[in-house]
């Protein structure tokens, strides 16, 4: 059995409502990427998200999906302050959001190095707010066809991370292609931009018609 089936398989099987679908496997791209593409991510179970290692497939899915981007009058104010760069400090947005003082981090060294090989890869990018030559939010995810699968942001500076969100968008509607970014579980912090909740049966439905496609041009190779 591939991984691919495996990790259907793993999905399969968890009940309705359960978020976790298995534990152990390993962080080498492929097991990553085909957990993606099939709906489950990695996050460690421990504290601080240390060993062991979990794949994850949250029922209710968060999601943003075209049309659904709200951006506040305030935001709106807010975004003229930043500029919006990408994939020109990965690294730099992959610490600021495991900086270890964060509430709930859980961006581990092993996680660190797993992403940064799939960004020296061509699958894993950066969306950055800068402000006067200096890095102030950002977020990290993976490209995967039209998926992007957010993994965490990061501010110093009110409203940068949010920026990045609209950045990301931006790039993501950037053809006119269809797309979904997916955020793992919704928050009202994230709800406020838009992102809702859908079942994990419906979730997988997008994925299906999504992840072969060709990616938006700003995470092309």
């Amino acid at each position: 059995m591939g991984a691919a089936d495996a990790w259907a398989e793993a999905v399969a099987h968890t009940l309705p409502g359960q978020d976790l679908v298995g534990v152990g496997a390993d962080l080498q791209p492929w097991t990553i990427l085909s957990g993606y593409r099939n709906g489950v991510f990695p996050m460690g179970l421990g504290e601080g998200g240390g060993p062991p290692l979990g794949w994850w497939s949250p029922d209710p899915r968060g999601v943003l999906l075209p049309g659904d981007l709200h951006v506040s009058r305030s935001l709106r104010r807010s975004l003229k302050a930043f500029e919006i760069r990408y994939d020109t400090a990965f690294e730099s947005v992959v610490a600021g959001c495991a900086a270890p003082h964060r509430h709930g981090a859980w961006i581990t060294p092993r996680i660190v190095d797993a992403y940064q090989d799939l960004h020296h890869l061509g699958w894993a990018h950066s969306v950055e707010a800068w402000q006067d030559g200096e890095l102030v939010g950002g977020l990290y995810g993976l490209s995967i066809g039209r998926l992007f699968a957010a993994e965490s942001k990061f501010h110093t500076v009110t409203d940068a991370s949010k920026a990045a969100v609209v950045g990301l968008v931006a790039a993501m509607e950037e053809d006119g292609m269809p797309w979904v970014v997916d955020v793992q579980w919704r928050t009202d912090h994230l709800a406020s931009l838009g992102v809702r909740e859908v079942p994990r049966t419906t979730y997988l439905e997008l994925l299906g018609g999504l992840i072969e496609g060709e990616p938006p041009p700003r995470f092309r190779g």
